[in-house]
């Protein structure tokens, strides 16, 4: 069986948090031995992961440096905690494995994702990211050309672009590299957006992709058997923070796309994962799975989870 797990960004930083360094490999240490208990039972595993934190890091960077050195783009900070990233997991993955006396190679790829350059997300960006800034602060870097938004007694946020994937540029290559029995870490951020031009060529582009419909996209590339995201819960739930809460367990995709529709499932979290899975399922018709990261073995097993299921 071939897995596609993603994990969040949050996967690689402290309980609270915490970004350093040091708290981003303790926390790939404790996401990898849950990946490693799967590859031992005979799994064929392509991972996929957030980056928002290591990101922001990044931003913070550009933010102190904007009056002395010219800002690193979005594409290219996509760029760069794919390679951190997919390194700090390849450590730690091979680690876990060795202490399971299990031989599996793994790569990393450094991934490109295809977006339309008219997608209507350009024209009204709305994804906020990195820190709040004074106005003076955020002034400087929209002299550079970024997109800044007052958010009241907060500061400024800055806005960027997060249009659709349509295709995952390097995916034969990943691919091809699972076929030949490595793990790959791959498609980091939801890939690095980049646009075509009227010549063919390619270029990056100041956006992000949301890193669950990546993980979607990817998942159908690869033909995975199971798409798993990881989240923070056991299982997505029904009237969330209510007292009559109720975890999801198996349900068709076209239940899963009304409980969506009812409005279960909160945009900037839960939201994204139950929309990347229902493409998933209904593209591929196979099964997809929100769980915990702890539970990533029963949820391939079907034992724990919200499974999404085709149409019956």
């Amino acid at each position: 069986m071939r897995v596609l797990v993603a994990l969040g960004g949050n996967a690689m930083t402290g309980p609270d948090g915490s970004a350093r360094p040091e708290d981003q490999i303790a926390a790939a240490e404790v996401a990898m031995a849950s990946v490693a208990d799967l590859v031992a039972e005979g799994a064929d595993v392509v991972l996929t992961h957030g980056n928002g934190p290591q990101v922001g890091n990044l931003l913070v960077k550009n933010e102190i440096s904007a009056n002395v050195v010219p800002p690193v783009p979005l594409d290219w900070c996509g760029a760069q905690t794919q390679g951190t990233l997919g390194f700090i997991l390849l450590n730690a993955l091979e680690r876990a494995l060795v202490s399971r006396g299990v031989q599996r190679q793994a790569a990393a790829v450094v991934t490109r994702t295809l977006v339309d350059r008219h997608d209507s997300a350009f024209d009204e960006p709305t994804k906020p990211i990195g820190r709040y800034l004074s106005r003076a602060d955020a002034e400087v870097l929209m002299q550079h050309g970024q997109t800044f938004e007052e958010r009241g007694a907060k500061g400024w946020r800055r806005l960027v672009a997060s249009p659709q994937p349509l295709e995952i540029l390097d995916a034969g290559v990943v691919a091809t590299l699972a076929d030949c029995g490595y793990l790959v870490v791959a498609n980091g951020g939801g890939g690095i957006p980049v646009v075509r031009g009227d010549d063919g060529t390619l270029h990056g582009v100041e956006a992000v992709i949301d890193k669950d419909l990546g993980a979607a996209l990817l998942a159908r590339c690869v033909a995975a058997d199971r798409l798993l995201i990881a989240t923070d819960v056991d299982a997505a739930i029904l009237r969330y923070g209510k007292p009559d809460a109720e975890p999801i367990a198996e349900v068709t995709v076209d239940t899963m796309r009304k409980y969506a529709e009812e409005g279960h499932f909160a945009r900037g979290s839960m939201g994204p994962k139950v929309e990347a899975i229902c493409r998933f399922v209904e593209a591929s018709g196979k099964p997809g799975v929100i769980t915990s990261l702890t539970n990533i073995v029963p949820g391939v097993r079907g034992e724990t989870g919200t499974i999404v299921v085709p149409r019956s």
